[in-house]
């Protein structure tokens, strides 16, 4: 069941991700911490290509196993489904807020809406699988099942390849996005230099 480890820890590096802009944007709204905008769009690039292009595609595979072995939890399914196909819509959204706040500095309450709908909903996300159908693929996956989806998510892990076929390292950009938030939350502040 490594699968499920390496689901848990995605969901724990998207988790912190998620809390360490809340906590930026409010510290920047506050006054309290000038904006490092080119960290911003690293961290919604994180969110973009990580969650959505690297982190759904091996979740979805755990569930069509779990479709194949049984009904139970199709209902969550379906609406798993449909969040994931939704998730090209709503990270654009985050984009077009981020846009227009990199354009004018006035537009950060916009920006800030719009991450907070995002984490949001994001958050309700991660806890629905965990609470919803994760149970269920740990009750109905045979040995087999782990055997083969444990492979693959080990190869998923060595390579670099998106779903896109773009490469990135997604662990480099998470420790140097730690490096560069600000304390409590990351060893920063300093300057994303990209």
């Amino acid at each position: 069941m490594e699968a499920l480890h390496i689901i848990g820890e995605e969901h724990q590096s998207l988790a912190a991700i998620l809390h360490a802009v809340r906590y930026m944007l409010k510290e920047v709204t506050a006054g309290r911490l000038a904006p490092d905008l080119k960290l911003f769009q690293a961290m919604v690039h994180y969110l973009e290509a990580y969650a959505e292009l690297r982190h759904h595609p091996k979740e979805d595979l755990l569930f069509h196993r779990l479709a194949q072995r049984t009904a139970d939890g199709a209902d969550a399914l379906a609406r798993l489904a449909a969040q994931h196909a939704a998730a090209p819509q709503r990270i654009a959204v985050l984009q077009q807020a981020l846009a227009a706040y990199v354009a004018d500095p006035a537009r950060l309450a916009g920006f800030a809406q719009a991450f907070d709908d995002y984490a949001e909903f994001y958050r309700g996300h991660m806890l629905f699988e965990e609470d919803a159908v994760l149970p269920l693929v740990r009750q109905h996956l045979s040995d087999a099942d782990w055997t083969e989806l444990d492979a693959r998510f080990a190869a998923d892990a060595q390579a670099d390849t998106l779903s896109d076929g773009q490469r990135e390292d997604f662990k480099a950009l998470f420790s140097k996005l730690v490096a560069c938030a600000p304390a409590p939350i990351g060893f920063g502040p300093r300057p994303f230099d990209g």
